[in-house]
């Protein structure tokens, strides 16, 4: 027997899920373009999101579907199916009784909250898209012109703000004349609003199921922003169909077995990004789970609140980004109640947002058997805003990390080769009509054949058996050469050398545009730089010049370099740690987290210099 071989039957089998069966047709063309769909045709889905609400309240009305830690006691508050039906239903009238156009927007400014979900679904029902706005536009923006872009590109009707006067500056920034602002919490000084309470109060009319009937699947059910690489909003439209559809695959790739516990959910992605408000929430919705509002964060301060959460909530699924594992695994090591929590109930574990490190990857397998007696599949799937979001997946059970899957049903996946790998277009139900007032965005955005051009390479795991998966290749259009004439792959390298370098790395730039090797611009992930500091209230500037911490990062990248078999295209020459957070006004922070390469190697022009000087000065870490 293999040393390969041995080492697979002795680990312990995953926690059991029933996968749809991967049958993926392939269409070979003859200038090398290839086409992937499964023959399994999509199964019906419904017809609107309101839909699934108004089923799930008539059905089991006292099943929680939201949950939140609110008060100075931080206890849970919950709301019920029945109870939820009721204040949509009033919220609805409420929006009704404005006499808006149909298809006005109403514009929400509010991080993930019980109000924010009661109002998308009002909204939806009123047939008035629901347009939640990243908080960072309005809390970390010191212009807030990306929000008074995007104000005046959707001229929204309603404004609903979880709280005033945290908002206050981001509310007067903005031109309000024929706007109707709702408040949740507290008003905004000087602004004329309306309480949520009370809107959510006005009594219901016939009007409101009028309303619901009129529905149809092309009606705007949201419009999400999304920069891409300009850093201007675009105002993406989210028909019913779109996510119904999208909803109806990811829950057809892993079906749901009927006596299994309640759906569980415990979440912090935010719902103004597609992975958040779509991915997550509408399956949610659709099968009748239970969410818990996630309050906490992977980032130093707010991971504590993730972890108290987990101590008391046993999710059935659970997704997070690979820093969030990162910290998780290292709590859990050293807690065995909060392993136990954590993996009672969990079936599937969730990442997205970059590669999962393949030593996080068996560190949490070996806490999952420490709790379980098995290992738990972890998962992943691959879209964007445009298409509602997931449009692959990798449903079935694989050990490989860094894999986007396979087309679902319904989904076609058009792969153009472009060099060593495939430029990836999709078509489907679940793609967007286009860009919300910009026809000439629409139009680019689509090839001859009507496929949505993502921008994102991929290639394949075997490109002699399609069914094995694809890889993500990183963007297309972020690739450059080195003055070797050395093609540089930007994505993946980057979230190789991310991995190599966790959980000390918390993002890069990868430079080299015209330069005879590759350099990396990191940003310190700060809570695991204290950590191997041992300084709790280490600063920025502290962490980036402390021995332990430029000997881990030199550590990891350089193991990166030996395994890269000198290829120079995937080695990393030079790398310099940041101080300086990515700046969204700078545009190299896009509205979903993601780091604009372009942005911010142009912004950080001076730092790209001193990794290339001749002389390199302390700052700047030279690998072998």
């Amino acid at each position: 027997m293999s040393g390969n071989a041995a080492e697979v039957l002795s680990k312990p089998g995953f926690r059991k899920i029933q996968w749809l069966e991967r049958d993926i047709a392939v269409e070979r063309r003859p200038d090398g373009v290839i086409v992937l769909k499964s023959r399994i045709p999509l199964k019906q889905y419904e017809r609107h999101v309101p839909a699934a609400l108004a089923k799930w309240a008539r059905q089991a009305p006292e099943r929680i579907w939201l949950a939140q830690r609110s008060g100075a006691d931080r206890q849970w508050r919950k709301v019920s199916y029945g109870e939820a039906k009721k204040l949509v239903d009033g919220l609805t009238q409420g929006l009704l009784n404005l006499g808006l156009a149909e298809g006005s927007p109403v514009a929400i400014l509010s991080g993930n909250s019980i109000e924010h979900a009661l109002m998308t679904q009002a909204a939806m029902q009123a047939r008035l898209p629901a347009a939640p706005v990243s908080p960072a536009y309005s809390l970390m923006s010191q212009d807030h012109l990306k929000l008074k872009y995007l104000f005046a590109l959707i001229k929204p009707a309603v404004v609903m703000v979880q709280d005033g006067p945290t908002f206050e500056k981001a509310l007067k920034a903005l031109d309000l004349a024929g706007v109707t602002v709702v408040h949740v919490a507290r008003p905004c000084e000087g602004i004329k609003s309306i309480s949520f309470a009370e809107l959510a109060a006005t009594p219901v009319t016939g009007d409101v199921e009028a309303s619901i009937a009129r529905i149809t699947p092309d009606t705007v059910g949201k419009l999400l922003f999304t920069s891409g690489s300009t850093g201007m909003p675009k105002a993406v439209i989210n028909t019913q169909a779109m996510m119904c559809a999208n909803a109806a695959m990811m829950m057809q790739v892993r079906p749901r077995d009927p006596n299994a516990p309640i759906a569980t959910y415990l979440d912090w992605m935010p719902w103004n990004h597609t992975m958040g408000g779509n991915a997550l929430f509408n399956p949610v919705l659709i099968e009748g789970g239970t969410l818990y509002i996630d309050d906490g964060r992977p980032m130093p301060g707010q991971i504590e609140e993730t972890l108290r959460n987990l101590r008391e909530i046993s999710p059935t699924y659970y997704a997070n980004v690979p820093a969030g594992y990162a910290a998780l695994a290292a709590a859990m090591e050293k807690d065995d109640a909060l392993c136990r929590s954590f993996f009672r109930n969990l079936g599937l574990m969730a990442y997205g947002g970059a590669r999962l490190p393949d030593d996080l990857y068996d560190r949490m397998q070996a806490l999952a058997v420490r709790a379980t007696g098995q290992r738990i599949v972890f998962y992943t799937g691959w879209g964007s805003t445009e298409t509602a979001p997931t449009s692959t997946g990798t449903y079935w059970d694989t050990e490989r990390v860094g894999l986007i899957g396979l087309p679902f049903p319904g989904v076609e996946l058009k792969m153009v080769p472009v060099g060593s790998k495939y430029e990836l277009r999709l078509r489907g139900v679940n793609v967007t009509p286009g860009y919300f007032g910009q026809p000439e965005l629409t139009r680019n955005a689509f090839d001859e054949e009507g496929f949505y051009c993502i921008g994102d390479a991929g290639v394949f795991v075997d490109p002699e058996d399609p069914v094995q998966g694809i890889i993500f290749a990183g963007r297309v259009v972020e690739d450059f050469k080195l003055t070797t004439g050395t093609f540089v792959h930007v994505g993946s390298l980057r979230t190789d050398a991310i991995a190599a370098a966790t959980p000390f790395v918390q993002d890069a730039l990868v430079a080299g545009q015209d330069r005879p090797f590759v350099g990396l611009l990191a940003w310190p992930n700060l809570h695991a730089c204290r950590q191997i500091v041992g300084n709790p209230e280490a600063t920025y500037e502290e962490v980036v010049r402390h021995p332990a911490v430029i000997a881990c990062l030199k550590q990891g990248l350089q193991a990166h370099n030996d395994a890269s078999a000198g290829a120079s295209s995937m080695r990393i020459a030079r790398a310099m740690l940041m101080v300086e957070p990515a700046s969204i006004d700078g545009n190299e922070l896009t509205d979903k987290g993601y780091i604009n390469q372009r942005a911010g190697l142009e912004r950080r022009a001076a730092l790209v210099e001193r990794l290339y000087a001749d002389q390199p000065d302390e700052d700047v870490i030279v690998l072998q």
